[in-house]
């Protein structure tokens, strides 16, 4: 998950060498087409990705993105080229799995389906998005309704964790970098990590940054304690905390992933996927979401950040996402989890 607020505080960047190009990407292309499915009177669009010289019904996979406007591809203004959800679809169709992915409210082609952008943001839209495009995956005649997984990236893992609550049906499930404590907590530890990589760069102050710390705590206590948010919080803590964010920030974080893991059907086929260089998702936070998914199998992958490309931390290394391979462990772990999962 990201904090596109705090994000912003990073002015420093780093740039590639000029000759380097963009890598080939991971797995299969398949085959694509496009389709919609309209919720609330909103259309929402999607990719369909097929396995190549698919033959009578296939196993299917809804992906959800991660955190904020993100695109069907895995995409945001924050990060254009991460392309994490077409890369797993690729992975997906190289082991025999379509896959259908969505843009979710507020990014791509759907966009903010004509709502006021400055209206609070209905929790109940995103499970309402997630259960429609799971209608529209199962209702393709190349997919097999008896065979489907969801893939969760971040913060989509927690509409996985609850898809045999929003549909009907009870899903195997890919949790890929997923959030392991409740979402305040952890937009907690990002925003505090973030703020002190700025302070120690000299972009803000020691008081500043204390105020500013300050101001998330009062923000997450007020939320969290169902009381009006401090009208004058500092800067990108008063955005994040911001009316239009609130209800959507209370409803998250009731959800205990931990709690949701433990209520999934008995017998749930689960691969918990994390990267060891994630920056968003610490290694502890997915230890505590295992205790609620003691059979679910875990790979950790050296190297890898939260959208699962290779990531080293030295002079010259290439930073920019295109330039970054998708970590090859990832596709062995995908395919062996998908020929076992039905």
């Amino acid at each position: 998950m990201a904090v596109a607020a705090a994000a912003a505080l990073l002015s420093t960047s780093a740039c590639a060498p000029a000759e380097e190009e963009a890598v080939p990407p991971p797995g299969v292309a398949g085959s694509e087409r496009e389709l919609s499915f309209t919720v609330d009177g909103i259309e929402v669009f999607a990719t369909l990705t097929l396995p190549a010289d698919t033959s009578g019904p296939v196993p299917g996979a809804l992906i959800v993105s991660g955190s904020g406007p993100t695109d069907r591809d895995g995409n945001a203004d924050m990060r254009p080229d991460a392309n994490t959800n077409l890369n797993f679809a690729r992975l997906l169709a190289e082991s025999g799995v379509a896959s259908l992915r969505y843009d979710k409210l507020g990014s791509g082609e759907t966009g903010l389906g004509g709502l006021d952008p400055d209206a609070p943001v209905d929790p109940d839209v995103f499970d309402a998005q997630m259960a429609a495009a799971y209608e529209a995956l199962v209702g393709q005649s190349e997919v097999d309704p008896a065979r489907t997984a969801v893939v969760g990236h971040s913060e989509g893992s927690l509409y996985a964790l609850r898809a045999h609550i929003l549909v009907d049906a009870a899903p195997a499930l890919v949790l890929a970098a997923p959030v392991g404590d409740r979402y305040l907590d952890v937009l907690d530890r990002q925003l505090t990590e973030q703020v002190r990589a700025v302070e120690a760069a000299g972009q803000l102050t020691e008081t500043e940054a204390v105020t500013m710390l300050s101001d998330a705590r009062a923000g997450r206590a007020a939320v969290r304690g169902g009381r009006e948010v401090p009208d004058d919080l500092t800067g990108v803590v008063g955005t994040l905390y911001s009316p239009q964010n609130t209800g959507f920030l209370a409803r998250m974080d009731r959800m205990d992933p931990v709690e949701l893991a433990a209520e999934l059907p008995e017998d749930t086929p689960v691969l918990v996927l994390w990267g060891e260089a994630d920056a968003q998702i610490t290694g502890e936070e997915v230890d505590r979401l295992m205790t609620g998914l003691p059979e679910a199998e875990r790979v950790d992958i050296p190297d890898a950040d939260h959208i699962f490309r290779v990531y080293e931390d030295g002079p010259g290394a290439t930073v920019l996402d295109a330039e970054r391979p998708f970590a090859p462990q990832v596709a062995p772990a995908l395919a062996e989890f998908v020929d076992t999962a039905w």
